[in-house]
C-alpha cells in the first residue's frame, strides 16, 4: 500500500536544520465537535512517543516496528527484495474533548537514524480520522501549519546512552502550552517505501520490578533489581536546578561491590534538572541490566521491564532443577530480545535480527511462546533483505552490515517458514517464501567449490559454527572472532546446505511441488559425496576428529559408519559436558535423542562441570550468556544456546508430530529418558487447544496423565506400552 492509504494528503515534516541526534516535537490543533470516534495514524522516525492533550498513547513502546525502512543504504553490490514501514493505528477516542484538541508527537533516534546505517533525518507524519455524533466524517493531518520545537533529549545513541536536559524542557506536550513562538514545521523527504499494517506485537510495559540498594560506590548508590532484565529504571528526581543525575548500567558485579565495567557496554541514561520534583525515565531506548548505579539527587522507584508483549504458551517442570532453570531461563533470555519486532542476539551491544541466532532459536521460541505474529513480520524482514541479483539472504534481518555465514545463517529462509508451519499448521507461508529458499539454493550453489560452500559475499566473514569454548586449547588466550571453533566452516556450511535441501523436499510435496524433489534429491546427494570425501576418516570413523559435534552434523546427514555414532556417544560419555558451538549444540542434543539416548542428552544438558548450563546457574545467572565460558563472555544475554528447549517438548514429554504434519493435529506422545525423573509435566497451546503430557514415578512403574484436544488424533508409546489416546484427559499406569 502507498502513503496515502494510511496519511491521504498527510504530508512528512519536520524541523528545518536537523541531524541524526535531533529530537523533535510536533504540535498541531484539531476541532472535532462531539466525538464518537476518532483514529489516529502516526509516525515519527525513528521512535516516536504521540500525546493527545498532554497524554502519552503509547507510553513504554518503541515504535514504529524495525523494517528496511526504505529504499536507501543498501549492501554493496547488493539490491534488497523490498522496503517497508508498518503503520501503527490508535483509536484515541477516550483522550479527545468537543472542541479544540492538541495532538503532539515527540520523535527522533531508533533504527532510522542509526549511525551505522543512516535511512535518513527525523521526521513525522499523522492522519486523524474523526466521526462526529452525527456521523460527519473529518481528517486532520500533519502539514505546514504544525509547529516544531526542540526536545529535551539532548544527547543519544541508541545502542548506549541517552541523555536529557530538563532546564530546556517545559510542558509541551499539553493542550494549556503556547507553542505560537515555535517554528511552523517544514516539508521533509518522503519515504520511497510500501506502508504496511501488522499485527507483530510492540514492546510494551510487562512489570513493574522492585529494587534495593546494595551498595554505595564512589560515586553514588548500587541497586539491585533481582535478575537481568531489559527495560530502565523510574526515577523520582530530586537534584537542584542544574544538577546533573547519572545513571550507569551493568549485567554483573565485581568482587568489591561495584558495577562490573565488562558489562557495562557503555550504557548510560543522564538527565539535568530542572529544580522540580518529578519523575523521569528514558524515552527512546532500553538498557539490559540487573544492576545499575544512581550518581545524584534521584531515587528509583522500581525497574520498568520493557519487551514485546508475548505471552508464555507453554509449561515444563521436573525433579531436575537445572532442567527447570534452563527453562524458564530461556523464555526469559528469550523475551528480552524480542524487542521492535525482531529476536535480537542481545539486547544492549548489538540488538540485531541475525537470522543464524534467529532461525537457531525458532523452533525453541515457537515450542513456549505465542510468537506467531512476531515471526511472521521477522521472516518478510528476511525476505525483504534477499539480494534480488544473487538471491544472497543477509546475516540480519532488518539489515545492517553484519557478520555471518552463508549456511547457519542464510538457511533462515528455509527454516523459519518450515517451523511456523509444523507449529501453526499454515501452508501458506510455505508457499510465499518458496522462491526465496529456491534463489538461496541457487547462491549456495553459486559459492560452492567441490560440492562444498567455501565463501560468501566477497569482503564478508564466512562463518561456519559460531562461539565454541575455549577447551581444547584451555592454555591460550583465544578472544578474537572464532578462532575458538576449529571444525571447518565449509563442513558446516555444506552441512546447512543439505539441511534446507532435506527440508525443501518436504515442503515441495506439502505444497504440491513435486516435480522439484528429484533436483533437490541430486543436489543431496552430491554435497553429502563431497563431505564424505572432504571430512571422513575412513580409518576410525570420525569426521574432523569428532570434536565440537563432528560427528553429530555427520550422523544428522546420515552420513559416516557404525563406528561413527558410537564414537561420539563414548565421546560425550567421558567429556560430560559440552564443547560445541551454538549450531553444534542443537544438532548433538537432538542426534543424541533422535537414536535413542535420551540419557545421555539429559547428562550433557545438566552436567555440574565447569561450563554449561549448570555452571551458569549455579553462579547466578539468570540469562544465557554468549559463552559456556562466561569469563570470555561480552554478553551476558543471549538466547542461541536454548535451542535445546524445544526438545523438552518434543522428546522428555515426547509431543511429536506426524511426519511432515502441521499444527499439531496428529501426535505420537512418546516420552523418552523417564528414567532418569521420578516426576515430569509440561504443556504446549497449539493450534488444536492444550496438549499436556504429566508422569509421576509409583511403585511398579509411572502413573501418566495426557491430554489431547478436540479433533486431534493421538497415541502413546513408552517401550512395548502402547495405547490410542482419547480426547480430554487420559490417566493410566505403565509398569
Amino acid at each position: 500500500m502507498d502513503k496515502s492509504f494510511f496519511f491521504g494528503d498527510a504530508a512528512w515534516v519536520g524541523k528545518a536544520e536537523r541531524t541524526e541526534k535531533t529530537f523533535t516535537v510536533l504540535r498541531g490543533r484539531f476541532d472535532i465537535g462531539t466525538p464518537k470516534k476518532v483514529t489516529l495514524n502516526v509516525l515519527g522516525l525513528g521512535f516516536f512517543k504521540c500525546y493527545i492533550n498532554g497524554v502519552c498513547i503509547n507510553p513504554d513502546t518503541f515504535l514504529p516496528l524495525s523494517s528496511d525502512f526504505e529504499a536507501s543504504c543498501d549492501p554493496i553490490d547488493e539490491m534488497l527484495s523490498g522496503h517497508r514501514i508498518y503503520v501503527p493505528t490508535f483509536d484515541i477516542t477516550p483522550f479527545v474533548k468537543s472542541g479544540e484538541n492538541v495532538i503532539a508527537v515527540h520523535f527522533g533516534g531508533g533504527w532510522y537514524t542509526h549511525i551505522e546505517r543512516l535511512f535518513g533525518l527525523p521526521k513525522a507524519i499523522y492522519r486523524i480520522t474523526a466521526e462526529d455524533e452525527n456521523g460527519e466524517v473529518r481528517h486532520f493531518v500533519s502539514d505546514q501549519n504544525c509547529r516544531v520545537g526542540d526536545s529535551f533529549v539532548a544527547d543519544y545513541y541508541f545502542l548506549q546512552y541517552e541523555t536529557h536536559d530538563l532546564t530546556a524542557a517545559s510542558n509541551c506536550f499539553g493542550a494549556d502550552f503556547d507553542d505560537s513562538d515555535w517554528d511552523y514545521a517544514t516539508l521533509t523527504e518522503s519515504l520511497d517505501t510500501e506502508y504496511c499494517s501488522t499485527d507483530c506485537p510492540a514492546d510494551k510495559l510487562i512489570d513493574e520490578l522492585p529494587v534495593k540498594a546494595v551498595g554505595k560506590s564512589e560515586s553514588g548508590v548500587i541497586y539491585d533489581c533481582g535478575k537481568n532484565t531489559t527495560g530502565y529504571p523510574l526515577l523520582r528526581l530530586c537534584a537542584k536546578q542544574g544538577e546533573v543525575v547519572r545513571v550507569r548500567f551493568s549485567e554483573e558485579l565485581c568482587p568489591d561491590g561495584n558495577l562490573d565495567a565488562t558489562h557495562e557496554h557503555k550504557q548510560c541514561y543522564t538527565v539535568t534538572a530542572n529544580g522540580q520534583d518529578c519523575l523521569v525515565q528514558p524515552v527512546f531506548t532500553w538498557f539490559c541490566f540487573r544492576y545499575f548505579e544512581v550518581a545524584g539527587d534521584a531515587v528509583p522507584l522500581c525497574v520498568k521491564e520493557i519487551h514485546a508483549d508475548i505471552e508464555r504458551a507453554s509449561a515444563f517442570s521436573c525433579d531436575n532443577e537445572t532442567l527447570n532453570w534452563i527453562y524458564d531461563t530461556f523464555i526469559h533470555t528469550m523475551l528480552c530480545n524480542m524487542h521492535t519486532g525482531h529476536p535480537s542476539d542481545c539486547p544492549h551491544l548489538e540488538r540485531r535480527g541475525y537470522t543464524g541466532d534467529g532461525q537457531l532459536t525458532c523452533h525453541a521460541a515457537l515450542s513456549v511462546l505465542d510468537a506467531k505474529s512476531f515471526y511472521e513480520k521477522w521472516l518478510q524482514d528476511i525476505a525483504d533483505g534477499q539480494d534480488e541479483i544473487s538471491g544472497h539472504i543477509q546475516y540480519t534481518a532488518p539489515y545492517l552490515h553484519s557478520g555471518g555465514g552463508p549456511g547457519g545463517w542464510g538457511c533462515a529462509i528455509v527454516e523459519v517458514p518450515y517451523q511456523l508451519y509444523r507449529h501453526y499448521g499454515d501452508t501458506a507461508v510455505l508457499a510465499k517464501y518458496y522462491g526465496n529458499m529456491r534463489r538461496y539454493i541457487d547462491y549456495l550453489e553459486a559459492h560452492s567449490e567441490f560440492g562444498l560452500v567455501t565463501s560468501d559475499k566477497a569482503g564478508d566473514w564466512c562463518l561456519g559454527d559460531w562461539c565454541g569454548p575455549n577447551i581444547l586449547y584451555p592454555d591460550k588466550d583465544i578472544t578474537s572472532h572464532n578462532q575458538q571453533v576449529i571444525i571447518p566452516s565449509p563442513f558446516v556450511n555444506t552441512y546447512f546446505m543439505v539441511k534446507s535441501l532435506e527440508t525443501m523436499c518436504k515442503i515441495a510435496r506439502i505444497i504440491h511441488q513435486d516435480e522439484d524433489v528429484a533436483e533437490y534429491e541430486s543436489k543431496i546427494n552430491q554435497r553429502k559425496n563431497a563431505i564424505r570425501a572432504a571430512y571422513f576418516n575412513t580409518f576410525d570413523g570420525n569426521f574432523v576428529m569428532n570434536v565440537q559435534g563432528a560427528n553429530a552434523f555427520a550422523v544428522d546427514l546420515g552420513l559416516g559408519d557404525p563406528s561413527t555414532y558410537a564414537n561420539m556417544t563414548r565421546y560425550y560419555q567421558k567429556l560430560g559436558f559440552f564443547d560445541t558451538g551454538i549450531f553444534a549444540t542443537d544438532v548433538l542434543i537432538r542426534t543424541l535423542f533422535e537414536n535413542g539416548d535420551a540419557e545421555l542428552a539429559v547428562d550433557i544438558l545438566t552436567n555440574d562441570g565447569t561450563q554449561g548450563y549448570a555452571h551458569w546457574r549455579q553462579n547466578g545467572a539468570t540469562t544465557f550468556h554468549e559463552y559456556w565460558d562466561s569469563n570470555r563472555s561480552r554478553s551476558h544475554c543471549h538466547p542461541m544456546f536454548g535451542a535445546p528447549v524445544a526438545y523438552f517438548f518434543e522428546y522428555l514429554l515426547g509431543i511429536k508430530q506426524a511426519e511432515n504434519g502441521g499444527g499439531y493435529s496428529e501426535l505420537v506422545i512418546s516420552p523418552q529418558a523417564v528414567s532418569k525423573f521420578g516426576r515430569m509435566a509440561g504443556s504446549m497451546d497449539t493450534p488444536q487447544g492444550v496438549v499436556a503430557v504429566s508422569y509421576e514415578k509409583v511403585e511398579g512403574g509411572a502413573k501418566f496423565s495426557v491430554t489431547i484436544p478436540k479433533s486431534c488424533k493421538a497415541n502413546f508409546r513408552l517401550g512395548a506400552f502402547e495405547r490410542t489416546l482419547n480426547e480430554g484427559e487420559n490417566a493410566f499406569f505403565v509398569a
